[in-house]
């Protein structure tokens, strides 16, 4: 049967779909569509039946001819094509017949063709109706099936949609490209007990013969088709509408109904503040947040239908820690902010996806500091020491970052586009002030609505903050106190998005002068290497530079462009600090005596420095000492002022080091050291770790440290912490797992608690039953501390099968099985014998597959597992896997490898020392 409002089926003959050898028949040659036919709507009706795992469908595109051309073509994969026909765009009414189009498969590029009868000719619209079939996919991309478990241990199904970057193209025949925008009319065919979900909503509901109800839903607003999504499934909502009208709902499977309360309220104020912020509406009357149980990222912002895993959306007062509510709250955060930046203005390439998701991460921070100040813990310091920790490699890439075949697209979503996105924009943005940057971004943002953007764009919002007559009078904007020329921020900015890496400033002080040197910062590779000139050729940067002295705490600036530079102070100063608060993405080493100089003052008066220049001098000589500038003793020496730290975050900053060695030692199985470590961090920080409560108290940002301390002191196997939590595991194991016990400690006392065998067998049947994803998330750590290596074994059987360990959780749980000593070289021995399993499960270049690799073999350090890492990924070129990442984990063993050698014999004796 025909979907309602489509024109009648006597229009088809069923036709031969022709196959070309490599596409030799095929009229185009290229990955990226022609421009010849662009669409200006889809009507699109979907029936899956959820029974047979399969959907049939039927759409009409509306399409306009650019240039004359006897071929439409555009994407589609895995779908099977049963009939193409093109109308004329008014001739709707009459009974003729379409003209039937040909259809050629170039499978290799995920493409079709249909081929007219004659030719199309420049300034026509036309209707292109194809009727196509396929089924669910098993993945978690395309139009897929999700299933989950009712608290009666049910199995149900869901059906539901993920298409970024390029999966739209399984769902239905489209131009897949993010540059071809276009309205949708959605329509979706479904049984009695389900509800349908689109973009927009609902505005009819048509009975059928034989009990099927086909939902019909309003025409979107013109977008891309990564962000179209419907869902078929049996869910229950809560709802709330914001101030200016729009009605949200949040939906869950009908058993977690009860964890959604949070993200509602979350979402509404969330909502609220962008639309006051970005100064534009949110366009849409209505925005569902949906957690579906099969989820292979954290979310995806599909307009008015935002897709969440379930620990993503949903919270759970009982065993959601502190931790849980701000990652709940920043994916909210995230996902809102891209309705504006991704949605209404989109990149018109994958190769600046920075400009979507650079902007989602930076506006978490602003959203949540203005929105939700008690979860602010300067987790945004973190963000960047991710990114740096990337970029100091070789194999790091710029932002922007050119990007064709599906894979390298998938790859482009990293840690590249999104976190050094976010800080470079957090650096512009205190480089120009937070008036004259917010003024850009609305400007940018009201200038390319509904349209799409290049890097520059943006540059040249942000320079011209004025409207467009203020640049009659010769190229200025003036804003505040400064005047910028047009180039200016452009030509800053390009050093910061089109070049890798990131720099370093080496500052030298001598009298009241400053000497300034920039270099590109580089991690394992040291200037007397033979390679090193090489790597540093070409680079340099235009670095907003900020800077505080002793005798002044007014914030000076500076704009470094060129490789050397001189600054004079206002007199001899006892010490200099660069990067203030760091809000610049730049490495600063002091040269001579200048570490010396802020180790002193760490010593005698640290609050002297803000809590966020402490964790930033701490990241620095840590990473000073990889980049072979600083020794690591004079690295340690700074630290051990941190028994009288009292900021939680610099705290967790200092120890997070310790705890990394202490790791690396005890993985090489090096026990002297491993010991030592151990006994340093205990005694050392005995009296914090002392203070902490097995509760719930306290601010976010205490709880986060409570969670983090006792985690390590259980760890590190301290006793009173080890007692403690044997006698909260005995009792709530005792209670049959009904006692509620403090949240912020639950992955602590079930840790300690896996190390019996009971306890892990219980721990194992609680994780089959528990509702909750957050607590799900604890136990399944808990289960990968087990020193037991047939249990670390089971786990990973068990995450194979996907029916008690999902798949979406299999990529993490290798990754925790490989972080544990006892179950490093299972887990890397796994992956090797089982890769094409693996890829059966999901796509090459996903998040999951890059966590696997990642996260199973980046943390080696010697010389023989490196050859066995390179001896495999050479097995995975030979099949033609080329993947990016894998030069990225070459070189981090080869750091890792190089960091041993150079610190080891040091970081023996001063433990020796100091202990």
């Amino acid at each position: 049967t025909t979907c309602h409002g489509f024109p009648a089926l006597n229009y088809f003959q069923y036709n031969n779909v022709t196959s070309p050898t490599n596409g030799k028949l095929f009229p185009w040659n290229k990955m990226r569509l022609p421009d010849m036919i662009v669409p200006i709507q889809y009507d699109l009706c979907v029936h899956p039946n959820l029974t047979t795992v399969r959907f049939t469908g039927l759409e009409r595109i509306e399409i306009f001819v650019r240039e004359n051309t006897r071929f439409i073509i555009l994407h589609s994969k895995d779908l099977e094509i049963t009939s193409a026909v093109l109308l004329p765009k008014d001739d709707l009414g009459s009974s003729k017949p379409g003209k039937q189009l040909q259809v050629l498969e170039h499978s290799a590029h995920e493409q079709i063709a249909l081929q007219a009868p004659e030719v199309l000719t420049a300034g026509q619209r036309f209707l292109v109706v194809i009727e196509f079939h396929g089924r669910l996919a098993d993945g978690f991309d395309g139009f897929y099936k999700s299933t989950y478990k009712t608290r009666d241990g049910e199995t149900r199904i869901i059906a539901t949609t993920d298409f970024e970057p390029t999966s739209a193209r399984m769902a239905f025949p489209c131009f897949d490209e993010p540059s071809f925008k276009a309205n949708f009319a959605i329509t979706i065919r479904r049984e009695r007990k389900h509800i349908a979900l689109s973009n927009m909503p609902k505005i009819k509901t048509i009975e059928l013969e034989g009990g099927l109800l086909e939902d019909h839903f309003d025409v979107t607003v013109k977008m891309s088709t990564y962000l179209v999504a419907y869902i078929v499934c049996d869910f229950k909502s809560v709802q709330a509408t914001t101030s200016s009208g729009i009605k949200v709902s949040i939906y869950a499977s009908p058993d977690k109904w009860s964890q959604t309360h949070y993200a509602l309220e979350a979402a509404v104020k969330l909502l609220e503040f962008y639309e006051k912020y970005f100064d534009i509406s949110f366009p849409l009357p209505k925005l569902d947040l949906v957690a579906i149980p099969d989820f292979q990222s954290g979310a995806m912002e599909n307009w008015g239908l935002i897709t969440y895993r379930e620990t993503s959306l949903l919270y759970d007062p009982k065993t959601s820690s502190a931790f849980d509510k701000l990652w709940v709250t920043k994916v909210i955060g995230h996902e809102l902010a891209h309705q504006w930046f991704g949605n209404l203005v989109t990149m018109e390439w994958w190769n600046d996806i920075w400009l979507n998701e650079g902007f989602a991460r930076f506006m978490e921070l602003v959203s949540v500091s203005a929105m939700y100040s008690e979860l602010q813990i300067d987790y945004f310091l973190n963000v960047c020491f991710g990114a740096i920790a990337r970029d100091s490699l070789n194999s790091s890439h710029p932002i922007s970052n050119p990007a064709e075949t599906p894979t390298q697209i998938k790859e482009m979503f990293d840690t590249v586009s999104y976190d050094k996105g976010a800080c470079i924009l957090k650096m512009l943005q205190n480089f120009l002030s937070e008036a004259v940057f917010r003024k850009g971004l609305i400007h940018y943002l009201k200038k390319y609505s509904y349209r799409n953007a290049k890097n520059n764009d943006l540059w040249n919002s942000m320079a011209n903050t004025c409207s467009e007559s203020d640049f009659s009078s010769g190229n200025f904007c003036y804003t505040f106190s400064h005047m910028w020329k047009l180039t200016e921020i452009e030509e800053m900015m390009n050093t910061w998005t089109l070049q890798k890496g990131i720099p370093l400033v080496l500052v030298k002080c001598e009298g009241n002068t400053l000497s300034l040197r920039q270099v590109r910062f580089l991690k394992g590779v040291f200037e007397e290497d033979p390679e090193w000139a090489n790597l540093q050729s070409r680079y340099f940067w235009h670095i907003p530079l900020t800077y505080v002295t002793s005798s002044s705490n007014t914030v000076h600036r500076h704009i470094l462009k060129t490789k050397t530079d001189t600054l004079e102070l206002e007199g001899e100063v006892a010490w200099v600090k660069f990067n203030v608060d760091m809000n610049g993405y730049y490495i600063v080493h002091y040269e001579e005596n200048g570490w010396d100089n802020i180790i002193k003052v760490l010593d005698q008066n640290h609050t002297l420095f803000s809590h966020k220049d402490r964790v930033n001098l701490i990241h620095n000589a840590f990473q000073l000492v990889s980049g072979g500038r600083l020794s690591l003793d004079k690295a340690l020496d700074l630290t051990r002022y941190l028994r009288r730290e009292s900021s939680n975050v610099v705290l967790l900053q200092g120890l997070g080091y310790l705890e990394m060695f202490y790791h690396m030692m005890e993985r090489r199985n090096i026990s002297d050291v491993t010991e030592n470590l151990k006994r340093y961090i205990l005694q050392h920080f005995k009296l914090v770790i002392d203070r902490q409560t097995w509760s719930d108290e306290g601010s976010v940002s205490d709880r986060i440290l409570r969670s983090d301390l006792l985690g390590l002191a259980c760890k590190l196997q301290y006793p009173p912490c080890i007692q403690k939590a044997n006698e909260l595991f005995s009792k709530w194991m005792g209670s049959g797992g009904m006692l509620n016990l403090p949240a912020d400690v639950l992955k602590t006392v079930y840790s300690v608690g896996a190390q019996k065998i009971a306890g892990w067998n219980y721990l194992l049947k609680q994780y089959s039953l528990s509702m909750s994803g957050a607590e799900k998330n604890k136990i399944l750590y808990a289960l990968t501390t087990s020193k037991d290596c047939e249990k670390l074994t089971k786990l990973i059987e068990l995450g194979m099968e996907g029916e008690v360990i999902k798949t979406q959780d299999l990529a993490a749980l290798l990754h925790a099985v490989a972080r544990n000593p006892e179950g490093q070289g299972l887990a890397w021995n796994f992956v090797r014998k089982n890769w094409n399993k693996l890829l059966k499960k999901f796509e090459l270049a996903s998040f999951s597959i890059r966590t696997i690799i990642v996260g199973t073999t980046s943390h080696f350090s010697s010389k023989d597992k490196l050859e066995e890492v390179k001896h495999f990924f050479r097995s995975l070129e030979d099949q033609g896997s080329q993947l990016k990442i894998t030069e990225v984990v070459l070189e981090t063993i080869t750091k890792n490898i190089r960091w041993l050698k150079r610190n080891l014999n040091s970081l023996r004796n001063w433990l020796l020392n100091n202990l």
